[in-house]
């Protein structure tokens, strides 16, 4: 199987900053054959196992169209459990942390709704 490295790929260097503080050295298989067609715009569907890298690939592609300039809504992840959302959640946050004006929040059914709401009212910071 082929390796690439992340900075082989077109990925802004802040996400690249991120991918080296996490300690990731090469790409996991899903991620080697999604995130290039990701990073493209095309449509995926893929299956691995837990731990695979599925998330990070994903999110990769999500934070490098992100204009952070733009002070609105860029993305939505849907979880079907609140589990997998903070899960999600913290590997996004993780991936984004060198990225300025960047907010990940998480909605959820079965927790008191005005936290969430004033969450969601605050903007990124200028």
């Amino acid at each position: 199987m082929t390796t690439l490295s992340f900075s082989s790929l077109n990925i802004s260097k802040e996400i690249l900053a991120s991918i080296k503080s996490l300690d990731y050295k090469e790409m996991t298989p899903i991620q080697l054959q999604s995130l290039p067609l990701i990073l493209q715009g095309k449509d995926l569907l893929a299956q691995a196992k837990t731990g695979s890298g599925k998330t990070a690939a994903f999110a990769i592609g999500i934070l490098n169209k992100i204009e952070i300039t733009h002070y609105e809504t860029q993305s939505l992840v849907l979880c079907p459990t609140r589990e997998l959302a903070d899960q999600v959640a913290k590997e996004i946050r993780s991936l984004a942390r060198m990225m300025a004006n960047t907010k990940i929040l998480i909605l959820c059914g079965g927790k008191p709704l005005g936290p969430q709401l004033a969450s969601l009212a605050r903007l990124a910071e200028y």
